[in-house]
């Protein structure tokens, strides 16, 4: 029997109440002509109704045109755990998977997207569920929100804490999925599949395992259908022993805008001068003083935001090589992307799937992490993952909980407030206007990375910001490096919503960070 069918006659397999895993980081192998016929076949038959979906990372693009706006419906779906979701401009209308979140339509948790590719392969080994201490002291802890994104899901918890040999951890049972949904670039007439044009796998045999283990269906989007055998077999990447259904799209996207880049694939080696570098301005001084926090021979996870442009930065200093970036999609080496092209790497070394990459992340076997705040609080806490006036301008937390749990050194960066206007003059920052919103605050919005936890496990911690740099030091936030021309007083304790000691050996920042040429950067060797 052919196990190849269209979108619509897969979709037609899945039934009421099901749980539904998609493999999925933004438009990275994103199965959306899967997930587009599921929301038709529900617009046209009212079925299926009641469906749980569950994505590590976010699947389809930051506005909500693609992924899993297809499936976000009233009546279709009424759970959803991710990892992360779309997010949008601050004045666009939100995502619609957003508006069902804030009108409690759909019962969200917030998962951090390693423990939910933990939460699958258990339940693919059929083994009880998740102890972990990832996510202590956060959003994720019981004692706080428990992942809940709404009122909705508060009333219906998924993680517990439990007590282990004398020891707290956090426990989240497994939970098997009835479908996955998932997308390789081959597939062969027995389903074997190949990611040939992928820039990650991801976790697509974590999820086919899953799903497969427990009964359920599988079903594969792919690029194209090859003859059986012609895939050699160390290329396959999911045996088609564990897929049920083949959906082919030829015109599935390789990224969110990309049809096919071969670098991302690793095709393709491309020249280092191709690269775009970082226009000179606020956010390349950031970008430059974070580089300056590396050694020579470091592994080193990296995040969206200004953090994304240190690569470039080494890249324009012919620093490259000197640091291997690895990012929690799976790339390892290589020069990580920017844009909508984020959680993809240009010449990367290796690809490691998903659930792997998070294991190294989450026992901290890495030497840094270069990471993003949009608030720091008094005790040294980091919220990244919600903004409560306008929620769907955050993607939620993704693989950031997973990463700073036990990561030995987090570089964080980000403007010191926002709003502010500023330019680079003579070598030194210039405040035409001053910002309206602190972004050190006493408290705030959402616990995604605790500084308390971080005291406990003496994590190095810093704040890289265009006016200053902040260490968390004894539990406090201290002041000890101030951009040249600034007075710190004014432009800085002021300016915060919360009390900032200053170092009693307080330093100049380098002034080469502020000037447009390259700095001739050295790094230590570790």
């Amino acid at each position: 029997m052919s196990k190849i069918a269209t979108a619509d006659e897969a979709v037609r397999r899945i039934k009421d109440d099901a749980i539904i895993a998609v493999n999925s980081s933004s438009g990275l192998c994103c199965p959306d002509a899967v997930l587009a016929a599921l929301g038709e076949r529900f617009d046209k038959e009212g079925a299926p109704r009641n469906l749980t979906s569950i994505h590590p990372i976010a699947a389809g693009d930051m506005f909500g045109t693609k992924g899993i706006d297809h499936i976000a419906k009233p009546g279709l779906l009424s759970r959803i755990i991710g990892g992360s979701y779309p997010s949008g401009p601050t004045k666009a209308e939100p995502p619609k998977i957003w508006q069902m979140i804030t009108a409690n339509q759909v019962k969200a948790y917030n998962v951090p997207s390693g423990i939910i590719f933990d939460i699958l392969r258990e339940s693919a080994a059929k083994r009880p569920g998740v102890l972990t201490k990832v996510g202590l002291k956060t959003f994720v802890d019981p004692d706080l929100e428990a992942c809940a994104m709404n009122a909705a899901a508060g009333a219906s918890p998924i993680v517990f804490h439990r007590d282990f040999d004398g020891e707290d951890w956090l426990y989240f049972p497994a939970i098997a999925p009835d479908v996955a949904i998932i997308r390789a670039t081959t597939a062969d007439e027995r389903g074997n599949l190949s990611f040939e044009h992928e820039g990650a796998y991801l976790g697509a045999m974590e999820m086919a395992l899953s799903a497969h283990n427990s009964g359920g269906l599988v079903i594969a989007q792919v690029k194209r259908v090859a003859q059986n055998g012609s895939i050699r077999p160390h290329d396959v990447h999911v045996p088609g022993i564990l897929v049920d259904v083949i959906v082919e799209a030829p015109d599935q996207l390789q990224t969110t805008a990309t049809e096919y880049d071969p670098a991302i694939s690793g095709e393709l080696i491309r020249p280092l001068h191709t690269f775009r570098q970082a226009e000179f301005n606020i956010g390349k001084v950031i970008a430059r003083r974070v580089a300056q926090e590396l050694r020579c021979g470091w592994a080193v996870n990296i995040g969206f935001g200004i953090s994304a442009n240190v690569p470039r930065i080494l890249v324009e200093e012919d620093l490259h090589g000197s640091v291997t970036w690895m990012i929690e999609q799976g790339a390892v080496g290589g020069v990580p992307l920017l844009d909508f092209k984020f959680g993809c790497s240009a010449n990367a070394e290796a690809f490691v799937a998903s659930p792997q990459q998070f294991t190294y992340f989450q026992a901290g076997g890495f030497d840094a992490s270069l990471l993003s705040f949009l608030e720091v609080g008094r005790d040294g806490s980091v919220n990244v993952s919600r903004l409560s006036a306008v929620p769907h301008r955050t993607a939620g937390a993704g693989g950031f909980v997973d990463i700073t749990a036990r990561a030995r050194k987090i570089v964080f960066s980000g403007n010191f407030n926002a709003g502010a206007k500023m330019r680079i003059a003579d070598g030194r920052p210039v405040i035409d206007v001053e910002g309206k919103v602190a972004k050190f605050v006493e408290e705030v919005d959402q616990v995604s990375f605790s500084g308390a936890r971080a005291q406990e496990q003496n994590q190095d911690v810093i704040y890289v910001t265009e006016r200053c740099v902040i260490r968390l030091l004894g539990g406090e936030l201290v002041v000890t490096e101030i951009a040249p021309g600034l007075n710190v007083r004014r432009d800085v304790l002021d300016q915060a919503d919360t009390d900032l000691k200053v170092a009693n050996d307080l330093k100049v920042m380098d002034d080469r960070l502020f000037r447009p040429e390259p700095m001739q950067l050295e790094l230590e060797t570790a």
